[in-house]
């Protein structure tokens, strides 16, 4: 949610300060100055004798001691780029009119790649679930809408896809069966990449499209629903007993998006939790076997879900409230006619440029929108934060 400068948003001092007072406040809410300390602390236990013996335990301090950096660096690197952006200011009085718009034209772009730099960072300070800075497990279903809503759900697919993309997300599709005449039947993908779950938690909902349809001859507007289901990737040293007597498992020709076939073999896996009902599918390995880990790995996730409805009662921590796919409980609208617009419900960001959402996966708007909007954007307050406002 850059703050996009330009001639009609000129660079101003002002601006800069601002910019200044919200990097304080993400030192705070990222606590920076423990996470200093912490790396220290894990490099020192990460090089002791005997570290690797648990191999668990020491991937689970490695995979701490990588978060720390990551975000010690990512601070620092916001710091350098602000002071860069200070020393412009610092110099175009002594340059000559032309000089200095040129100059200030390359300031503009280093704040627009800062303000970029300070979304993600909020968005990480905000990620205080235990597994936000995973892989997610997405699954899109057509709602309400019939044919219209299962080609909903494919373009929600595509979108999801290229958010990813833009992400640098690595995205297996495990099962995405075409519906008979046009769309998909659904969809799950695992998405793998830093604060993937933590990101998508954003999108879990029922999602809107309002449009002319495509298959009415007639061209009457029509409204289709789909959901969107967002659970966490559980590490390996969660255990969740299944037995082998309550699962029933079938295999099936593989099959894509469009109808065609993927493989000639029986290589998709279809696995059934009796005691549950739940049905997970996966097709896009050419093996039975690689198919079959994959359905244990989602199988893991929702029956982790399940247990903490049971436990708390408190679904919404994993992925929002679970609503049917229709009207009055979307989250968000895309609306392609009789104007254009796409809206976030509950944070209230919105855009008319449908293409870049739809077409090229440009959600970062309503990703953190939807943290600011759910957190508040509020600190502990629990130590002051460095003054960045007038130099780094």
């Amino acid at each position: 949610m850059a703050l996009a400068f330009d001639e009609q948003n000129p660079l101003t001092l002002v601006a800069v300060a601002e910019l200044g007072e919200r990097l304080n406040h993400v030192g705070v809410y990222l606590h920076v100055a423990e996470k200093r300390a912490r790396i220290d602390a894990l490099e020192q236990e990460s090089a002791a004798p005997g570290f690797w013996d648990d191999g668990a335990a020491a991937r689970r301090v490695m995979e701490e001691l990588s978060r720390c950096r990551v975000d010690v660096a990512s601070y620092d690197a916001a710091k350098a780029e602000l002071s860069d952006v200070r020393a412009a200011f610092d110099l175009v009085d002594e340059l000559t009119p032309e000089e200095a718009h040129e100059f200030m034209v390359e300031a503009t772009a280093t704040a627009n790649a800062f303000v970029q730099r300070l979304d993600d960072m909020e968005l990480a300070s905000w990620f205080t679930q235990d597994f936000d800075h995973g892989d997610a497990i997405v699954t899109i279903k057509p709602g309400q809408g019939g044919l219209e809503a299962q080609d909903w759900a494919f373009m929600l697919f595509k979108m999801y896809l290229k958010y990813a993309e833009r992400r640098n997300w690595k995205v297996t599709i495990n099962d995405c069966p075409a519906a008979e005449v046009i769309g998909i039947d659904r969809a799950t993908i695992t998405v793998s990449g830093l604060n993937a779950f933590g990101m998508l938690r954003a999108e879990a909902g029922v999602h809107r499209l309002v449009r002319i349809s495509p298959t009415d001859a007639k061209k009457r507007r029509q409204t289709s629903f789909a959901s969107v289901e967002v659970i966490p990737v559980l590490p390996d040293d969660i255990e969740i007993d299944i037995a082998a007597d309550d699962l029933r498992i079938d295999v099936y020709h593989a099959s894509g998006p469009g109808g065609q076939g993927v493989n000639t073999t029986d290589s998709a896996v279809r696995i059934t939790h009796l005691p549950t009902g739940i049905v997970v599918t996966c097709q896009n390995e050419r093996s039975q076997i690689q198919n079959k880990a994959a359905c244990m790995q989602i199988l893991r996730a929702r029956l982790y879900e399940l247990e903490l409805q049971k436990r708390e009662e408190t679904l919404d921590e994993i992925r929002g409230p679970k609503t049917a796919a229709g009207f009055g409980n979307q989250i968000r609208s895309y609306v392609l006619y009789p104007y254009q617009m796409v809206k976030d419900l509950r944070s209230g960001v919105e855009t008319g440029n449908v293409n870049a959402v739809l077409e090229d996966g440009d959600l970062d708007a309503f990703v953190v929108g939807y943290h600011r909007w759910a957190t508040g954007n509020a600190g502990d307050g629990a130590q002051e934060p460095e003054d960045l406002s007038n130099g780094a």
